[in-house]
C-alpha cells in the first residue's frame, strides 16, 4: 500500500493529530486476526468494537450479502417493504424475551437509542400521558451519540460540548463501589443504588418521566456488571411508577453474556431492547428496536385518519443488504452455538482474565461472560495511561479498546483457548512495563 493522504478524513473518538503522527492502520482481517497494510498480524481481543463476534471474514455472510445485493439491493421501507425484513423480524423476536416481538430498525445503536426515546414519548403521549416527557439514565453511561444519545450519556466529554441541544435527562449514580474491585460476574454489593430511582420519581414527580434506560452491564466505560438484585429492583420501581424500562443490549445483545441478551441472562424483561453491532456481525450497519405488543398497539390504536401512526424512520431502515447480513449472522450464531459456546467458555475466560489481578498497572478487573474491564491505575492525567497501553499493546500485537484507564476484553466467540493465552500473555508483557 502506498503513501495515505491522512489529511481529509477527520476520524471519530480519535485524537487526530496523534494518529497522523503515529497512525495505526488495519488493511485485513480474518478470524480472530487483523493485519496492517506492512503485513503486522494482530489478535482481536475486542470484537472490532464488540461486533465481531463470529470472527472476521465470515465467507457466509459475504455470500449472503453478495446475493442480496444482485436479487434486491435497495428499497425504502416508507409505504414499501422487502419480504426479507418481515423475515429478519420474525427471527429476532423468536430470539428475544417473550412479548418483545415489535421490532423498528435502524442503522447503528445511536439511531435505535433516538428510536427508543421517541417510541416512549408517542407510547405516553398515546395513552393521554403527553407531560411524561423527561427521561433517567445513569452516571458513566453510553447510548450513543445522537441528541438522545448524547441526553442520555453519562460520560462527561460525551455531553460537555453539547449541552445547548441536549433534552432533559435525570441521572442515577452508578453502581461501581470500592468494595466491589476484583468482584467476578455479578457483585454482591451495590443493589441499594436502585433505590436512586425511587428517589427520582419522588423528586421530579414520576408522572413527568417516560422512561429509564440502562445498559444491563455498562460496556463502554469499562465493563460495569450489575450488583445482584440491582436490575429487578429496577423493574418494580419502573412498574411500580409506571414508566418503561429500556435495556440498552448494544453490546450485551447476540450472545456476548452467554444468552441471547442480557435481559434473559438476568432474569429480568424490559419494555425496550436496543440492540445493534453483533447483529450483524459487524458487516454491515445495523440496529433494531425490540418493543412489547401493547407499546406498538397502544401507538397505532391512538393514530386517526389516513397517516403513519409513527412519524419516525431512516433511509436505511431495515436496508435489505443489512437484513440479509442479519439472517446469515444469526444463522452461524445458531448453527455452531456460539451462545452456549460462551456460557462454556466463560469461566476459562474470566480465569485468564483474572489471573492478571497482581499486576503493577491494574486497579481492578471485572466480567461477565466474554466481556471484561481491566480497569488501570491511575496515570499523571486521566486517560493518558489508557490511551499509552492502548498504543503498546497495539506494537505487540493486540487490538483492544480503550476507554479512559479502562481496557475493555471482549474477543470473538470463536476464540480458542490458545488464542486467548496469547492476548494474555501480550497484556501481561505490557502491564508489567515501567513506561506504562
Amino acid at each position: 500500500m502506498g503513501m495515505l493522504n491522512m489529511e481529509h478524513h477527520w476520524l471519530p473518538f480519535t485524537n487526530n493529530r496523534l494518529f497522523r503522527e503515529e497512525p495505526q492502520i488495519f488493511a485485513r482481517a480474518e478470524g480472530v486476526r487483523y493485519w496492517t497494510p506492512e503485513g503486522q498480524e494482530l489478535l482481536d481481543a475486542s470484537s472490532g468494537l464488540f461486533c465481531c463476534a463470529a470472527g472476521h471474514g465470515r465467507r457466509e455472510i459475504a455470500d449472503a450479502i453478495h446475493k442480496q445485493v444482485l436479487e434486491l439491493d435497495y428499497t425504502t421501507h416508507f409505504q414499501r417493504a422487502a419480504p426479507i425484513s418481515f423475515e429478519l423480524a420474525e427471527r429476532l423476536s423468536g430470539l428475544l424475551p417473550e412479548g418483545l416481538d415489535r421490532i423498528f430498525f435502524g442503522s447503528s445503536g445511536s439511531e435505535a437509542v433516538d428510536s427508543a426515546m421517541k417510541i416512549c414519548l408517542a407510547y405516553h403521549r398515546a395513552r393521554g400521558q403527553g407531560q411524561r416527557t423527561r427521561f433517567v439514565s445513569r452516571s458513566w453511561a453510553y447510548h450513543g451519540v445522537n441528541v438522545g444519545g448524547t441526553s442520555l450519556a453519562g460520560m462527561v466529554n460525551n455531553r460537555r460540548d453539547f449541552s445547548g441541544v441536549t433534552s432533559d435527562v435525570v441521572h442515577m449514580r452508578h453502581t461501581w463501589t470500592e468494595e466491589q474491585r476484583f468482584s467476578r460476574g455479578e457483585p454482591e454489593t451495590g443493589v441499594e443504588l436502585a433505590e436512586d430511582l425511587e428517589d427520582i420519581c419522588k423528586t421530579y414527580g414520576a408522572e413527568t418521566i417516560a422512561g429509564v434506560f440502562v445498559e444491563p452491564i455498562a460496556g463502554s466505560i469499562g465493563t460495569v456488571v450489575p450488583p445482584k438484585g440491582y436490575l429487578k429492583r429496577l423493574r418494580e420501581i419502573a412498574d411500580k411508577y409506571g414508566l418503561l424500562l429500556i435495556f440498552d443490549e448494544v453490546i450485551t445483545g447476540f450472545g456476548r453474556t452467554g444468552s441471547a441478551f442480557a435481559s434473559q441472562e438476568f432474569g429480568v424483561t424490559p419494555d425496550i431492547v436496543t440492540m445493534a453491532k453483533a447483529l450483524t456481525n459487524g458487516t454491515v450497519p445495523m440496529s433494531a428496536v425490540a418493543v412489547r405488543t401493547r407499546i406498538q398497539k397502544t401507538i397505532i390504536d391512538a393514530a386517526e385518519g389516513d397517516r403513519p401512526e409513527f412519524f419516525h424512520g431512516y433511509t436505511y431502515s431495515a436496508h435489505p443488504v443489512a437484513c440479509a447480513a442479519a439472517l446469515a449472522s444469526l444463522n452461524i450464531y445458531r448453527d455452531e452455538g456460539l451462545f452456549e459456546r460462551v456460557k462454556d467458555f466463560s469461566p476459562t475466560f474470566l480465569d485468564a482474565v483474572f489471573g492478571l489481578r497482581n499486576l503493577p498497572h491494574v486497579a481492578d478487573l471485572r466480567g461477565y461472560g466474554m466481556l471484561a474491564g481491566i480497569q488501570l491505575t491511575p496515570g499523571e492525567k486521566p486517560g493518558l495511561k489508557g490511551s499509552i497501553a492502548q498504543r503498546l499493546l497495539f506494537k505487540e500485537g493486540l487490538h483492544i479498546k480503550a476507554t479512559g484507564d479502562a481496557l475493555i476484553f471482549a474477543p470473538s466467540f470463536t476464540t480458542t483457548e490458545d488464542e486467548l493465552a496469547q492476548m494474555t500473555d501480550i497484556l501481561r508483557r505490557v502491564l508489567v512495563r515501567g513506561d506504562l
